[in-house]
């Protein structure tokens, strides 16, 4: 008896490659396009979801001989991954929307509607594999390591991973397109959609100021407090950010915090932004028992750092091994031991 396997398609290149390689393979496949109740129409660019991302997923499916349906998850993005981006950005935190919206709508709802409807199995076409790891179902690093995107999945139950199938985790991105220009897939050179789904053309800022917002100026200040300049509304700044700040000083400054209590923009040089470790709340464990030292990322794009992490009164602890620049309350850090993926969490502070 063929397994039954609902691949969420978003129309784009990979999770049509997925469906179809599941396909070739002999799964029974249907295709689920989740309908979000955004509006690309606003954007120049390629998105998840959307009419034009429907009509892809449908077309593959035709191409490829399986069903294809669209469900629509509207209420639940803007309940469970919109309203927590705007609660974020308005407490001063730089939230991460992919990682909310894979642990409560894709491998959350979607998957609960999967196994409702009599599917055993939920593929995606994310960049990430399979495996074990000291007796227990894990996520490991994919094949194609510049694509990987475990850092986005760290969040979900562990409990559901033999519920989960990853098609791609031994291909790179050349492959799978490749692939899909040899079955006819009509999405086979189609542009990657890079944008949050439902902030057009990646202007969050005119986005949160939709959504209500207030730019309110402020002091910025020094870490002693000196006021140096006036900012124009924390949510114009970012955890790091040198350019823009408006402000003379002997040497360049960056923004080391969004005090959100005084309204002020804190600045500090260089030697002042690294931080030697973190604290982070909301975190999520693949294991039992975290090793004692452990590779950390503390954003999808930035390189690994060997860490040493401790759990301590409901908060983990990391201490880098190397000090880290722009260590940002609300993004994720997240755990490896080597390829495997061990958990994360939701950074609160900076220890410096």
């Amino acid at each position: 008896m063929k397994k039954k396997v609902i691949v969420a398609m978003s129309g784009g290149v990979d999770s049509s490659t997925a469906a179809y390689l599941l396909k070739k393979n002999g799964f029974e496949v249907v295709g689920v396009t989740m309908c979000l109740g955004v509006n690309p129409a606003e954007s120049k660019k390629a998105h998840c979801c959307g009419a034009k991302e429907i009509e892809d997923a449908k077309a593959v499916c035709r191409k490829i001989s399986i069903p294809h349906y669209v469900f629509d998850f509207s209420k639940a993005l803007k309940e469970k991954v919109i309203a927590n981006f705007i609660d974020e950005y308005s407490n001063g935190r730089t939230p991460n929307p992919c990682v909310v919206c894979n642990r409560e709508l894709k491998f959350g709802s979607l998957l609960k509607k999967a196994k409702a409807l009599g599917f055993s199995l939920l593929a995606t076409g994310h960049y990430a594999r399979l495996g074990r790891y000291k007796g227990k179902s894990v996520i490991k690093k994919p094949k194609d390591r510049i694509k990987d995107q475990t850092y986005f999945l760290y969040s979900i139950n562990k409990k559901i991973l033999d519920s989960v199938i990853f098609p791609l985790e031994g291909y790179a991105k050349a492959q799978v397109r490749e692939i899909a220009r040899r079955a006819g897939l009509p999405v086979a050179d189609k542009p990657q959609s890079q944008d949050i789904c439902f902030i057009p053309d990646k202007n969050y800022k005119k986005y949160l100021l939709q959504m209500g917002i207030k730019l309110s100026p402020g002091d910025i200040v020094d870490e002693k407090g000196k006021i140096l300049g006036r900012h124009k509304g924390l949510v114009n700044y970012t955890i790091g950010q040198r350019a823009g700040l408006g402000v003379g000083s002997l040497g360049p400054l960056y923004v080391k915090a969004l005090d959100t209590k005084r309204n002020s923009l804190v600045v500090a040089g260089k030697n002042r932004i690294k931080a030697k470790g973190l604290i982070a709340e909301k975190f999520n464990l693949h294991v039992d028992r975290l090793p004692e030292k452990v590779w950390v990322k503390i954003r999808y794009g930035h390189v690994s750092v060997k860490s040493r992490v401790f759990l301590k009164n409901g908060c983990l602890r990391v201490i880098f091994g190397q000090p880290q620049e722009a260590v940002t309350p609300g993004q994720s850090v997240v755990l490896y031991d080597k390829e495997v993926l061990l958990g994360g969490g939701i950074i609160k502070q900076g220890i410096y």
